[in-house]
C-alpha cells in the first residue's frame, strides 16, 4: 500500500535573514514643564530719617468725574416730563430754564421736537442757551449783583446774546455800559461790534483820540466813522446827527474835543481850508472783512492790471435811478466796490483802481510783510498833470513809458526830474487786501 506525504512550505517569518526588521521608532521628545517656585515677594521699606519729610506719592489713577451738569441743582431730580413742563410754561427766570434745552437735546430731543412741544423756535432756543452761557461768564469777573439783575428780566437774554463775540473782560464792561444807558438789543449789537472792531481801525482818522478800554468811546468812534461816510456822500444832516450821537456816548476828553471840532466844522469850511488843492496826501488803508457790507455809501470803480488798461477803462461809473444802478459807457471785465471814503468820494468819473501783486511799487519804506501784500492803487485820471513834487502819480520809473518800463507809484518830484509833465493819473488812495482778523480773534483763555 502506498502513502503520499505533502510538504507545505512555511511563510517566511519577519525575523528571516532575507527581510531585515525595521528599526523601532524614536521615542517622543518630552519637554519638561518648569515648576515655578512660589516664593513670597518681599520689599524693604526704609523709614525716613528724623527731620526728613517722606516723598509725596503721586496718585497715578484718577477716577472718572463726569462733567458738571448744566441743569440747575433744583431741576436735576426732575424727570423728563417735568422738565418739558417747566420749559413749556416758562416757569422761573429765563437763565434757569434755558439750560434745560441742551439737557433735553442730549436725551434725544431734536430742536424741532422741542419747538412743537414747548413752543420755542430753534432760533430762540439758541438765543437762550448762548445768553445763559454769557451770563455765567459774567460771574467770573465779579460783576455786581445789581448790574446782573438787570438782565434777569424780560429782554435780558437778547442783550447778553449780542455781546457773545466779546472777551470775558469786554463783556463785563459792555454789560455795565448797557445797564447804565438802559440800552435795547439793537444798541447792544452795535456796541459789541464797535468794541470788537475798534482795535482793527488803527489807521482810521481820529482813532488815537478814543479810549479802547471804554465801551462808550468805542461806540462813539463807530458813530464818528459813520459821520465821515455821510460827509463823503454829501449828506450833511445825517453827518450832524451821527456826530451828535457820538457826543452822547463819548467818555474821554480827547474824544469829546475831536467831536466838538467836527461838529462845529462844516464841509464848506473844510474846502476853504485846503491851502493847495493840487497837493494830495495819499491814505493807505487795509480793507476789513465785511466792511463794504456795513458801509452806508460805496464807490464802484473799474480795475486795471496793465498799463494799457488804465486809459482804456470806463470813465463814467455813476449810479442812476431809484436803485442806484451803475451804468458805464463801455463793457469792462473787472470791477471793485469800495466804501465811499473821503479821498474817493465823488470819484464817479475818471477813477480807476490798478491792481498790483505786491507793495514793492510804492515809493516809501514799509515792512517786508506789508510789501508782500497785494494792493489796489486808486487814481484820478482827471488830474494827470504833474503839478506837485510831494504828490504821487501813476507813471513809469524810467519816465519814458516804454514797454520795458514798470508801472509804479512815483513821486511828482521824480517825474519832473525825468522831464515828465503828464502821468496816467494822480494817486488818491492805496488799499491793502483784507486779511484774517488775527488781532480780533479770542484766545483760548478769553473764551468763556
Amino acid at each position: 500500500m502506498l502513502s503520499l506525504s505533502v510538504n507545505i512550505p512555511k511563510p517566511p517569518s519577519l525575523s528571516s535573514t532575507f527581510l531585515p526588521s525595521p528599526p523601532p521608532p524614536p521615542p517622543p521628545t518630552v519637554f519638561p514643564i518648569p515648576v515655578l517656585s512660589r516664593r513670597p515677594i518681599a520689599a524693604l521699606i526704609f523709614p525716613p530719617s528724623p527731620g526728613q519729610n517722606p516723598p509725596e506719592r503721586k496718585q497715578l489713577y484718577q477716577p472718572f468725574r463726569p462733567p458738571p451738569s448744566p441743569v440747575p441743582s433744583k431741576y436735576r431730580s426732575l424727570d423728563t416730563n417735568s422738565r418739558l413742563e417747566i420749559l413749556t410754561n416758562r416757569l422761573g427766570p429765563w437763565f434757569e430754564y434755558a439750560p434745560l434745552i441742551p439737557s433735553l437735546i442730549q436725551e434725544g430731543f431734536a430742536p424741532s421736537t422741542l419747538e412743537e412741544i414747548a413752543g420755542i423756535s430753534g432760533a430762540e432756543q439758541n438765543l437762550l442757551v448762548v445768553a445763559s452761557q454769557v451770563r455765567e461768564s459774567l460771574l467770573n469777573p465779579g460783576i455786581d449783583a445789581e448790574t446782573l439783575s438787570f438782565f434777569d428780566s424780560g429782554g435780558g437774554a437778547e442783550l447778553l446774546y449780542e455781546i457773545r463775540i466779546l472777551t470775558a473782560d469786554q463783556r463785563a464792561a459792555a454789560a455795565d455800559f448797557l445797564v447804565k444807558n438802559r440800552s435795547d438789543a439793537k444798541q447792544s449789537q452795535r456796541l459789541a461790534r464797535a468794541m470788537k472792531d475798534f482795535r482793527l481801525r488803527r489807521a482810521d482818522r481820529g482813532w488815537a483820540r478814543f479810549d479802547p478800554e471804554s465801551p462808550g468811546d468805542c461806540l462813539a468812534f463807530s458813530y464818528f466813522r459813520q459821520a465821515m461816510e455821510y460827509e463823503a456822500a454829501s449828506k450833511e444832516e445825517l453827518r450832524r446827527l451821527s456826530l451828535q450821537k457820538a457826543l452822547e456816548f463819548a467818555v474821554s476828553d480827547t474824544a469829546k474835543a475831536l467831536l466838538e471840532e467836527e461838529k462845529s466844522r462844516t464841509k464848506s469850511e473844510e474846502k476853504e481850508s485846503n491851502v493847495d488843492d493840487h497837493e494830495v496826501t495819499v491814505p493807505l488803508v487795509r480793507m476789513q472783512l465785511g466792511e463794504v457790507a456795513e458801509s452806508s455809501a460805496v464807490v464802484v470803480l473799474p480795475v486795471a492790471v496793465e498799463a494799457e488798461e488804465v486809459e482804456a477803462a470806463p470813465w463814467n461809473c455813476i449810479g442812476v435811478g431809484e436803485f442806484g444802478i451803475v451804468e458805464a459807457e463801455k463793457e469792462w471785465r473787472r470791477w471793485v466796490v469800495l466804501p465811499e471814503w473821503k479821498p474817493i468820494s465823488g470819484l464817479h468819473r475818471g477813477g480807476v483802481a490798478v491792481r498790483f501783486e505786491n507793495g514793492r511799487i510804492l515809493p516809501w519804506k514799509e515792512s517786508e510783510k506789508n510789501r508782500r501784500d497785494p494792493i489796489l492803487v486808486v487814481a484820478d485820471r482827471r488830474r494827470k498833470e504833474v503839478v506837485s513834487d510831494n504828490s504821487f502819480y501813476l507813471g513809469f520809473e524810467g519816465g519814458n513809458g516804454s514797454s520795458n518800463a514798470e508801472l509804479k507809484v512815483v513821486r511828482g518830484g521824480t517825474l519832473k526830474e525825468n522831464g515828465v509833465k503828464e502821468s496816467l493819473g494822480m494817486v488818491v488812495l492805496v488799499v491793502r487786501a483784507p486779511m484774517e482778523e488775527d488781532n480780533g480773534q479770542l484766545s483760548d483763555e478769553n473764551w468763556e
